[in-house]
């Protein structure tokens, strides 16, 4: 039986998972309400950088500094711009349900990646994962009912940048701590996105439910998304915490489909169980040591 200790764990990345998954949802109402992709994310990162702080505050943690400081800010206005930039214009060309399963590519990327750079060798499980994740992306190259070409061309994009992120946060998240990286990085971005939207102009909601749509995204799908992931890890590890976070594309895609009457095709939802149980196998497969797609919270 279950420790009440991990018990908790469980249901903390349960909430992380199904928090993530919301973000779709959000980010698609808050466009219909007149928000483009730079004011939108200049608010999400912002405001949930500004809340973290306060957690950070709260717990009188102290802030990073010096090379750590450098890379976490480098971490948000370089890399988390760019997967933020491709992932909510794929949502602008596709359904969330699939933008979010395209994103769950990451890891694979991520494998390939390792032995390209010749850090890790992978096992015949290991590789057999990454070939059913390239055989789900080919299924899912279906533009079908609630897709663009070019929102699956950006939702394989932000796979690849954040497959990028994934590897460099993995040396500068650690000596910074998780509650302070998952501050500094949004803050970051946020002031980035801000530059964007001052060139741009700011294009506010212009609804109620906008504006709801924005608190949904900021506190929901940005702080307790987040702050759950890394307290659900520390209780269940890792490959428990890898396993579970797969909730996050299934989420999207019942919420689109409730919500928003979006659909996928057959074939795009076969393509969308094989990048998922790629993720399972390739989690089930990890080595014992954490490596750095298991410590990296979702976008």
């Amino acid at each position: 039986m279950l420790s009440r200790f991990r018990t908790v764990g469980f249901l903390l990345v349960i909430v992380s998972g199904a928090s993530f998954g919301a973000l779709g949802l959000f980010a698609r109402l808050a466009f219909a309400s007149g928000a483009d992709m730079p004011t939108l994310l200049f608010l999400r990162f912002t405001l949930a950088g500004l809340v973290l702080t306060g957690v950070m505050l709260a717990r009188r943690q102290a802030w990073p500094r010096g090379r750590v400081l450098l890379g976490l800010v480098a971490l948000g206005a370089l890399g988390y711009f760019a997967e933020g930039s491709a992932y909510f214009l794929a949502l602008q060309h596709a359904s969330a349900g699939l933008v979010a399963l395209l994103l769950y590519l990451f890891p694979a990327l991520v494998a390939l990646l390792q032995v390209a750079l010749g850090r890790e060798h992978l096992s015949r499980t290991r590789w057999f994962a990454v070939g059913l994740a390239l055989v789900g992306t080919g299924l899912t190259v279906d533009p079908g009912p609630d897709a663009e070409l070019l929102g699956i061309a950006l939702g394989v994009l932000s796979a690849v940048i954040y497959a990028l992120y994934v590897l460099a946060s993995a040396r500068v998240v650690g000596p910074a701590g998780p509650l302070a990286a998952s501050t500094v990085v949004p803050l970051s971005a946020g002031v980035a996105f801000g530059a964007l939207m001052l060139v741009n102009g700011p294009s506010l909601p212009q609804t109620p439910l906008g504006w709801g749509a924005v608190a949904g995204l900021t506190l929901l799908s940005t702080v307790v998304a987040v702050l759950t992931f890394f307290a659900g890890l520390q209780r269940i590890g890792p490959v428990n915490t890898s396993l579970l976070s797969t909730l996050e594309p299934v989420m999207a895609v019942v919420l689109g489909a409730l919500f928003l009457g979006e659909r996928l095709s057959l074939r795009q939802g076969a393509g969308g169980l094989l990048i998922l149980v790629a993720v399972v196998v390739l989690a089930r497969s990890e080595p014992a040591r954490p490596d750095p797609v298991s410590q990296a919270a979702s976008p």
